[in-house]
């Protein structure tokens, strides 16, 4: 073979060595960025710092909270990571800034923003002996703020794309139970209201906050259901159960509302085919985590690892109190919240469960459509 033939063949298969080496650039870029960002609203179960900013006092910024957590006591009601920030690892999308510090963050808006506050509600009166807090009506237009600021950022169908690309994680209810229905002494929800009119009326109202994200550019929802309540340290320190036992009719109250949300995610399915929509069976996953704790290496499954009180229930953990020290064998972090142990199972599960934990479909294959 000549030199110039020799050449021609050489240069002939670096470009091809090049191409492809573009191609799967291209390929591996698609598959991380195939979720550009997370969108987060709902309590205390996924705030990350908002309630740091207002006068409430429903906080976590402060120790023993995040004892395990790298950045230390950031606002996150648990030892460690919370939900959002295993959600995140798992898509590959870091966990977003809360609304209320987005000042600090700059271009990181772009990973998405989380609006969540603890003892917020879908009802607006939810959580309000607590002070301040965004309510799910108050986080939906704390979106619409951070809307305006994309439509600085990227053009009409860029940004199209990329809110339609992105995941909105929603985890609220929980509040409109444990501070309102629970609470006849300062709520009257429980007497206007039997478990099923009020879960029927938290659906309806919850339904009216996601279409309205659905109209503003949202299209892959995930709709978490409330946990078997019952079951947290608080509700069993209130001792309207027999030692060791979860409290039934807590329990019970909430199925009108997953059972509402569940059968609405069909209806938005149905009626929305541009869009995914996802319920979350946290009751069922949270519930098989406290049936068989030792199948996930926990052996604490009724006392929270910092508070006081019985079953550290009755008053939540307090600032510089000194928590259990096998954090990675209870379930319960606090009186209401879980561990990083079980927020890791409950976001494993959400991202790659069956349709009995992640309906009809789990995030990961959500993020793929």
């Amino acid at each position: 073979m000549d030199m110039g033939r020799l050449e021609y063949v050489r240069t002939a298969t670096m470009i091809l060595v090049l191409l492809l080496c573009l191609n799967g650039m291209e390929k591996v870029n698609s598959e991380s960025s195939s979720v550009p960002a997370l969108f987060v609203f709902g309590d205390s179960s996924v705030d990350v710092g908002n309630n740091n900013f207002l006068n409430s006092m429903a906080k976590a910024n402060f120790f023993p909270y995040g004892i395990d957590f790298s950045n230390g006591s950031t606002g996150r009601f648990s030892n460690g990571k919370s939900l959002i920030d295993f959600i995140g690892e798992f898509l590959d999308v870091p966990s977003p800034p809360p609304f209320a510090d987005l000042s600090s963050v700059g271009s990181g808006i772009l990973n998405g923003v989380n609006f969540a506050s603890a003892s917020g509600g879908i009802l607006d009166e939810s959580g309000r002996h607590y002070g301040e807090r965004y309510s799910l009506s108050q986080q939906v237009l704390n979106f619409n703020d951070v809307l305006s600021k994309y439509k600085t950022m990227m053009n009409a169908s860029t940004l199209s794309q990329y809110l339609a690309k992105s995941i909105t994680i929603m985890v609220a209810g929980n509040n409109d139970y444990i501070n309102n229905y629970l609470m006849p002494e300062l709520y009257t929800t429980s007497v206007n209201y039997t478990t099923q009119e009020f879960g029927k009326l938290l659906v309806n109202n919850y339904m009216q906050k996601i279409m309205t994200l659905y109209n503003f550019g949202l299209r892959k929802f995930f709709l978490a259901g409330i946990g078997p309540l019952g079951c947290t340290p608080n509700q069993r320190a209130r001792g309207l159960a027999p030692p060791g036992n979860c409290v039934d009719s807590v329990n019970q109250m909430v199925g009108p509302f997953n059972e509402g949300l569940r059968s609405t995610v069909d209806q938005l399915n149905k009626n929305h085919p541009d869009a995914i929509f996802v319920y979350g069976n946290s009751f069922h996953v949270l519930g098989d985590i406290i049936n068989n704790p030792n199948a996930y290496s926990l052996t604490i499954v009724d006392r929270a690892c910092c508070g006081i009180g019985i079953y550290r229930g009755q008053i939540s953990c307090l600032p510089l109190q000194f928590p259990c020290l096998l954090r990675n064998q209870y379930v319960f972090w606090d009186a209401f919240h879980p561990t990083e142990s079980v927020a890791y199972v409950l976001a494993w599960r959400a991202h790659n469960g069956p349709p009995e934990d992640s309906y009809p479909i789990n995030i990961k294959q959500m993020a793929l459509h």
